[in-house]
């Protein structure tokens, strides 16, 4: 008698929790459109942030319900982003494209090491040691941390020891900004194609002895640019983006090449008045 009053109270326990789970499904019940599954499906799956959201997921579900537009993908294709407009019928927008910039020109043929680190062979913990041994402080390291965190191939070290920047491939993730203990890069529009590849904060010729293509404060570019697009702050240029029509003309008295034009095609362009890099091999390695 005992094991079935056991086996009825047992029973009824778990049709009292089952009534319960079930009115509990149809109250918390939360509707998700199957559209956002279909969506997810036409993204590049990267995953990288660009867009503003933590993942591609989240991404598709803003865009049903209409909170952005495909553009704002600036990983995805022109024809994945057309794709998912007309599947949801809305148009594509326009979101202009990131990319991850590096404020240093100063390989490994045109800067000097005063000091041979050795340790591990990584940024982070060559910086820790009296910054890292170049003689420009601010320079690139070149161990290529930004290389290995970078997940989608978009950098790579040239033979001086610098990294190098895919623009198709790159996604605007910044993890580089993250690793990089110089702050060497920043996560930039392309349309910012007047740079400044330095970040030598030091003023005078004397800072050529360190880095053949440092910014020597001489403020030429500040004085050739048109109205405030640049100002010297801490003896560097500055580029002001708000101002829309940006011009190569600054560039072309710069002595050294540290404020550049980037072109889509040919690259960082320098002006007529900068002075040609011939040497091939490392610079003066080594105390001097």
């Amino acid at each position: 008698m005992t094991i079935i009053i056991a086996i009825l109270a047992l029973g009824g326990l778990t049709l009292v929790l089952s009534i319960m789970l079930v009115i509990a499904n149809k109250k918390l019940y939360v509707y998700e459109d199957p559209r956002i599954d279909v969506v997810e499906d036409m993204l590049p799956h990267a995953n990288c942030g660009a867009c503003g959201f933590p993942g591609c997921r989240p991404f598709a579900e803003a865009l049903v319900s209409g909170e952005v537009l495909p553009g704002k993908c600036t990983v995805s294709s022109d024809e994945g982003r057309a794709e998912i407009g007309a599947y949801l019928g809305v148009s594509v927008g326009a979101e202009e494209k990131q990319v991850a910039r590096l404020a240093c020109a100063g390989g490994t043929n045109v800067a000097r090491n005063k000091a041979e680190y050795e340790g591990l062979q990584n940024c982070q913990a060559a910086a820790l040691v009296s910054g890292g041994g170049k003689g420009c402080f601010w320079g690139c390291l070149g161990f290529g941390d930004c290389m290995n965190v970078c997940d989608f191939d978009a950098i790579h070290m040239d033979e001086h020891g610098l990294p190098v920047v895919d623009v198709d491939k790159c996604t605007a993730c910044g993890d580089c900004v993250e690793v990089c203990p110089k702050d060497l890069f920043s996560i930039e529009p392309v349309s910012h194609q007047l740079w400044v590849a330095c970040k030598n904060l030091e003023k005078g010729d004397e800072v050529l002895e360190e880095c053949q293509v440092a910014c020597t404060a001489c403020g030429r570019c500040a004085m050739d640019a048109p109205g405030d697009l640049i100002t010297m702050e801490y003896n560097l240029p500055v580029v002001n983006y708000s101002i829309a029509e940006q011009t190569p003309l600054p560039i072309q008295r710069c002595p050294t090449g540290a404020i550049v034009w980037l072109d889509k095609k040919a690259g960082a362009i320098k002006g007529k008045d900068s002075k040609k890099i011939v040497r091939k091999g490392e610079r003066n390695m080594g105390y001097s």
